[in-house]
């Protein structure tokens, strides 16, 4: 049987961030890379407020810690993302019973204000 896929172990595409990597300056520690969410561009919901920017932030969140050898800040974006999660919040794509739906606008702006807060 095959091992499921990071998708099905996340739960959803819509969380997993991906990068594409060269070589390390070894200078610099810093590695040039091409970043972004695992799902796409998802053209069908463009607009809609239906997509989960989650995967695009912790995209950011790895050219921080790779690209820009700023590993500090790309655990507070991951734990900024951790802080909205674990208050409740979900888009559709990840929604359980008992949480609180949002928009895609409303998840990226839990996401600033909890990353706001974490940085005091």
């Amino acid at each position: 049987m095959a091992a499921p896929g990071a998708a099905a172990l996340a739960h959803s595409a819509s969380k997993i961030a991906s990068a594409s990597l060269g070589a390390k300056d070894e200078r610099t520690g810093r590695q040039p890379g091409l970043y972004e969410p695992v799902h796409g561009t998802a053209p069908d919901i463009a607009g809609k407020g239906l997509a989960n920017p989650l995967a695009c932030i912790l995209s950011f969140a790895m050219c921080l810690r790779y690209s820009l050898n700023r590993p500090d800040e790309a655990k507070l974006v991951e734990r900024a993302v951790e802080r909205v999660l674990d208050s409740g919040l979900r888009t559709g794509d990840i929604m359980q019973p008992g949480k609180q739906r949002a928009s895609t606008r409303e998840m990226g702006d839990a996401v600033i204000a909890a990353l706001n807060e974490l940085n005091g």
